[in-house]
């Protein structure tokens, strides 16, 4: 009996039982978080160079490709971010600085912008450059790869609502909107587990860029003691007022989401003219409520919650979804759309290197390179999580600048548009 023939058999029961899947991906993470903390010499230094995260993102990902075992219509992804992330939103934010996170200054805000510049100018450069070297390389007609790639720079500028938007503003067809959803998903998380690494190493690349981070370990260390001042030992009770204060949170959050959002949704048109689409968005008014209640718990006794352990689950949440995120992507897909994926590399170069430069030339340090990226590309999603990369205590940082990409994500589609269709040569 061969590997193939013991393996089909299986990933055909994973496809279709959502809680198999489950089990496989918390023993994953289970045996990642054993082996990293293992005194073994091998699993040291490997650890020393790749991060916890990243293997938490990448090792799921085999699931789906080669061995496909992730069927379209697991729900595991839209559990862990209709449900885990607003809860650890919740608890991330309870000990949330608000002050320190103001201290962080204007060089938060400059990279936010610089990295949607990037995407706005990458895009046409891209598509100017890889047309003009492999002209018969795309099989697809100027006036309507320019359409499609209208709906990347949406998703990649402020989610998967404004994508939506573009699709329907510039009658992007079905089948070329799918070929462009590969593109999004499998280029933004090349660069997010760029992203990761680079947290693990984020101290040697502030020395490169000369980049002044004490505002960013002040936050930290301000958040670490408040954590060290009100730890105590949980007790079942104390666990109970956890699950209530998040999935609580995460159902009025649900709730006002679902009141809100159809309202708003009732104004899509006046909306569209103001580039206003993502408050039609029921995943925004989730992520906004959520991070809300978050903040306004951190004001009252319930922050002391951070004591009995809220950011550890909020932790636990956070890499759950990274593994949902992980399994998703789909690594096989990069070879089968080599000329449309050349145009997506370069575009995320061109904005790695807008971003650099600017971090270069005003010395932010790399936290606020990785955050105003992934703010942009991911959203509220997966901004967090590299947040978290850097410390825990980050993550809310990572929600507000989201919130923030939500609001511009329409208008700077659009300006990217305009300007891809100029480079086509519409």
């Amino acid at each position: 009996m061969t590997l193939t023939m013991f393996l089909e058999p299986i990933g055909e029961l994973v496809r279709n039982n959502d809680a198999i899947l489950l089990g496989i991906l918390a023993v994953i993470l289970g045996g990642i978080f054993y082996s990293s903390h293992s005194q073994h010499p091998f699993w040291k230094k490997f650890y020393r160079f790749v991060p916890v995260l990243l293997m938490c993102y990448l090792v799921p990902a085999f699931l789906n490709w080669p061995l496909g075992w992730v069927s379209e219509d697991s729900q595991l992804y839209f559990m862990a971010s209709r449900y885990l992330l607003p809860a650890s939103l919740i608890l991330l934010c309870l000990s949330i600085d608000l002050k320190g996170i103001l201290r962080l200054g204007p060089k938060a805000i400059i990279m936010f912008l610089a990295a949607t510049t990037g995407i706005i100018l990458g895009g046409p450069i891209a598509l100017f450059i890889y047309t003009g070297l492999f002209p018969e390389a795309i099989g697809i007609s100027p006036s309507e790869l320019w359409k499609g790639l209208s709906t990347v720079a949406g998703s990649w500028i402020g989610g998967g609502a404004n994508q939506a938007a573009m699709k329907e503003i510039f009658e992007v067809q079905d089948s070329l909107f799918g070929t462009m959803i590969v593109i999004d998903v499998i280029v933004a998380n090349i660069w997010m587990a760029f992203l990761l690494y680079g947290a693990n190493i984020s101290d040697k690349v502030d020395e490169v860029l000369k980049a002044d981070n004490s505002s960013i370990t002040d936050l930290k260390e301000r958040v670490k003691s408040y954590r060290a001042s009100v730890s105590r030992m949980p007790t079942a009770t104390d666990m109970f007022y956890l699950f209530a204060i998040a999935f609580g949170g995460v159902g009025i959050s649900h709730l006002l989401s679902n009141l809100v959002a159809p309202f708003f949704a009732g104004h899509s048109e006046a909306l569209e003219q103001y580039g206003l689409t993502s408050l039609t968005s029921g995943f925004f008014w989730l992520v906004v409520f959520a991070t809300t209640y978050g903040v306004a718990l951190s004001f009252t006794r319930v922050k002391k919650l951070e004591g009995v352990g809220a950011s550890n689950w909020g932790s636990v949440f956070i890499y759950i979804l990274v593994a949902t995120i992980g399994m998703k992507m789909n690594i096989g897909e990069v070879f089968n759309n080599l000329s449309l994926f050349g145009i997506g590399i370069i575009w995320m170069l061109i904005h790695v290197i807008v971003l650099l430069g600017t971090a270069k030339l005003i010395k932010a340090p790399f936290f606020f390179v990785a955050v105003g990226s992934q703010a942009n590309i991911g959203g509220a999603a997966s901004a967090p999580v590299v947040a978290s990369a850097f410390d825990t205590a980050l993550a809310p940082v990572g929600v507000l600048m989201a919130v923030v990409g939500y609001a511009l994500g329409t208008y700077g589609a659009l300006i990217c548009a305009y300007l891809l269709q100029i480079a086509a040569g519409g």
